[in-house]
């Protein structure tokens, strides 16, 4: 499947407007050793990471929603948040 970058990071965005909500910024970058997009979730100077192999995010490019992404996305944000003190 061909998407960009961008279109991956949108559809996230798209998925989970919870991340845009609490204003948490993603950054992608392919990992072409493991095959897998590292998502990098940041806010405040604070981050953390996901990988999200290949084959889930051409299911999350197709529209199914990528239950390991959704749960970390949810965690991440408590953490971030926690760490700020918000």
């Amino acid at each position: 499947m061909g998407y960009t970058q961008v279109g991956l990071e949108d559809k996230i965005y798209e998925m989970y407007p919870e991340l845009m909500q609490h204003r948490i910024a993603l950054k992608l970058s392919m990992d072409e050793e493991r095959n897998a997009w590292v998502i990098t979730f940041e806010k405040g100077g604070k981050t953390r990471h996901a990988f999200l192999d290949k084959q889930d995010a051409d299911a999350c490019m197709d529209g199914q929603q990528c239950f390991y992404l959704g749960t970390l996305a949810a965690q991440y944000i408590k953490d971030l948040e926690e760490d700020l003190g918000i």
